[in-house]
């Protein structure tokens, strides 16, 4: 409760530096400035309100009114920053003296917002093809040429559905892969039909497999339900796991078992033949440094979806450094993260892209 009172603070200032900013300086008293002002305070304690909604009930009414409701958040992000803006620039231009008109300034900054924010949404919906080589040590000559789908956080839910999984789905299909990995937080982890929501899975498949590990959104609670339904829909679920295919190790580690240091006790339980090449499925590029040592090939992880959009995409990179998106190297090991297919929160993407990744093995 305190981090939802903290949140819902947070939003009610936003909301009046708005007003503030927008309204205010050009007239409060006019009918259309009480609708505003009106309107805002309504969107203020939308988010709040429809995400306790989402985590215990599923149905149009509430999946659209979570729909808005993140939107306008996301756009609230690109507002804030314009409001503030907006406040600086006036601040030095009456310090240096000059005359500036200060509802235009607002205007301006403000569409410029606005416009940004529009294209996050409509950028969040275009999925990409993401294609790169990774060349590999000890490589069995059977997996020589051979292509790997990777698709992370698709965040099934009240945004994102079982007709947004269909899609990517035929998008992977028609790159034909070997193998196809799956990195965690198919689910938001938000009130779902989680069987329903997985049945497009049934349709995926690969000469080599479908490999799916629990990111942290399956596993915010009880996960068996999650993994119960992706399990019923033909895909290989890793949990603390190696398989061996073609001479390639395989391994799944879910995010809460990876978590918090105890990557590197799971990696030595399994015993990785360290002259053979191996590839370590994992949600998050937390601790990539355990992984190397334990003599892992390639890591294969999600989470960080870029920041999403812009500020976050900075915070994020300041987070996971060089491990935040794309292929980088620790070591003798090399880490690819994705930035996901899908969106947590406000479905805007600015600064990153929606993807799914091709890998060829050399």
């Amino acid at each position: 409760m305190g981090f939802i009172a903290v949140l819902q603070s947070v939003l009610f200032l936003t909301h009046f530096l708005l007003y503030e900013t927008w309204i205010y300086p050009a007239g409060s008293a006019t009918p259309l400035a009480g609708w505003l002002k009106a309107a805002l305070a309504v969107l203020s304690v939308s988010f709040v309100a429809a995400s306790l909604l989402a985590f215990r009930y599923t149905n149009s009414l509430v999946r659209t009114f979570y729909r808005v409701a993140a939107i306008w958040v996301g756009l609230l992000t690109f507002l804030f920053f314009a409001a503030l803006s907006s406040w600086l620039i006036f601040a030095v231009a009456r310090v240096a003296g000059l005359n500036i008109n200060f509802h235009p300034l607002v205007e301006v900054l403000f569409g410029i917002a606005m416009a940004a924010g529009l294209y996050g949404v409509f950028n969040a919906n275009w999925t990409r093809i993401t294609r790169t080589t990774v060349q590999l040590a000890n490589l069995p000559e059977a997996w020589r040429g051979r292509k790997a789908a990777l698709i992370s956080d698709v965040h099934l839910g009240h945004v994102r559905n079982g007709g947004f999984l269909r899609r990517m789905v035929a998008k992977i299909l028609k790159e034909e892969p070997d193998a196809i990995f799956i990195a965690g937080d198919l689910y938001d982890g938000t009130a779902i039909d989680a069987g329903r929501a997985a049945e497009p899975l049934s349709e995926l498949t690969a000469p080599q497999g479908v490999y799916f590990v629990a990111g942290n959104h399956e596993q915010f609670g009880d996960d068996s339900k999650y993994l119960s339904a992706i399990s019923a829909a033909g895909v290989r679920v890793l949990s603390n796991e190696k398989v061996e295919v073609d001479g390639l190790q395989i391994v799944g580690v879910p995010y809460r078992n990876a978590a918090q240091g105890r990557l590197a006790s799971v990696l030595k339980g399994l015993r990785l033949d360290r002259d053979r090449a191996s590839i370590l499925l994992t949600h998050a590029p937390d601790n990539p440094e355990m992984a190397e040592a334990a003599g892992v090939s390639l890591q294969l992880s999600g989470h960080t979806h870029l920041g999403q959009f812009i500020p976050w995409s900075w915070m994020a990179r300041r987070m996971y450094r060089q491990f935040v998106y794309g292929l980088s190297r620790i070591g003798e090991m090399q880490v690819f993260t994705s930035s996901g297919a899908g969106t947590w929160g406000p479905p805007l993407r600015l600064g990153s892209n929606p993807e799914i990744v091709m890998l060829e093995f050399q």
